[in-house]
């Protein structure tokens, strides 16, 4: 079974910076997209940057230039650098990734992390 590990949550000031990080692990063949979404209090959960296989990157309006995605291919890994941030950054952050199990599966699955909170305060 393959699952997704995030950490690097907690509590931060306004302005501070925090580093999440998710493992994936199992049975792995190889990752495409990899991403980060997260739901704020009584918000829906929303995309806040995602990552391909081969380096491309995409980001919600809101945390462009002050959020980095990458990721290590080698370590299925991928990260979050957060700058900058402010109150409505406060979210449960879930990690995300289509992977291959291989085999005789030809297509992607998709998995889902617990979350890691993220609480910035002002």
């Amino acid at each position: 079974q393959v699952q997704l590990v995030e950490s690097g949550g907690g509590l931060v000031q306004a302005g501070g910076s925090r580093r999440l990080s998710c493992v994936a692990s199992g049975k792995i063949f190889s990752i495409n997209t990899m991403g980060w979404y997260r739901q704020g209090p009584g918000k829906q959960r929303e995309l806040v940057a995602t990552i391909s296989s081969g380096g491309s990157t995409n980001y919600r309006d809101s945390v462009k230039g002050r959020f980095t995605i990458s990721r290590d291919n080698a370590k299925n890994t991928v990260y979050l650098q957060m700058n900058s941030l402010k109150p409505e950054d406060t979210a449960v952050y879930y990690c995300n990734a289509d992977y291959s199990p291989g085999g005789s599966y030809l297509g992607y699955l998709e998995v889902w992390g617990q979350g890691t909170l993220v609480t910035v305060s002002s």
